[in-house]
């Protein structure tokens, strides 16, 4: 076509001025962004109606100096962006997740400069980048400052530590400060002793069961439940 389409774009605007000098005839971080897609088109299935699940951890192989290249610019950093654009990706094509989006980078002594391998993988994990607006009872989603996931696990714990499932930048807000259950009977959300304490509609309460539309409040931050389609 001669153009970066715009999941390329968006990983050339992101790294181009930190990269584009390390990056000549060494692989390029649009090109492992490029591979990645395409690793989620081939791979994508139809688990139901509406519903198509793509790969979701990523690992690229690299040649040694490739490898050298990317540790020295920031391999967090391109990983993050690359990530991104694959959580974009899914959104415009209404894939579903199953577990968060990783991209590792490793080394391939075998590989020679300018070549690299992708090897993906699809792996539960309790949350997921929601891809859709469309919720559900078995998948409800969660917006937490503008972010939304998905629960695709029976448990997810939010909190400001890293063992949480999601991690909330909030002073206010315990290590393990709540726990969404998913059972047949809905979602109960439950303070784990934090702390500031667990607000549903503005109440204090130490476990409730969730119904659509609901505001929960931990610290500083609100998360708003959603586990029913929209009507509209």
């Amino acid at each position: 076509m001669g153009f970066l389409d715009k999941f390329e774009r968006s990983v050339e605007k992101a790294v181009n001025n930190a990269f584009s000098k390390a990056f000549k005839s060494e692989v390029k971080p649009v090109e492992i962004a490029s591979a990645i897609r395409k690793d989620m088109d081939d791979r994508a299935v139809a688990v139901s109606r509406g519903r198509t699940v793509v790969p979701n951890q990523f690992t690229v192989s690299l040649s040694t100096t490739d490898k050298e290249h990317i540790d020295q610019w920031g391999a967090d950093t391109l990983a993050a962006e690359i990530e991104a654009a694959a959580t974009e990706h899914a959104t415009s094509q209404r894939y579903n997740f199953v577990g968060p989006v990783s991209v590792d980078f490793e080394t391939e002594e075998a590989l020679t400069t300018g070549r690299f391998t992708v090897v993906s993988s699809t792996k539960r994990g309790n949350v997921a980048p929601a891809t859709t607006d469309t919720p559900s009872e078995r998948h409800p989603i969660i917006d937490i400052d503008g972010q939304r996931y998905l629960l695709t696990g029976p448990v997810t714990v939010i909190g400001r530590g890293s063992e949480a499932d999601i991690v909330v930048d909030d002073s206010g807000v315990s290590r393990r400060h709540l726990e969404l259950r998913v059972t047949p009977r809905g979602v109960i959300a439950q303070d784990l002793g934090s702390t500031n304490g667990l607000y549903v509609e503005g109440h204090k309460v130490e476990a409730v069961t969730l119904v659509d539309g609901n505001t929960l409040t931990i610290g500083r931050t609100r998360i708003l439940f959603w586990n029913a389609p929209d009507d509209d």
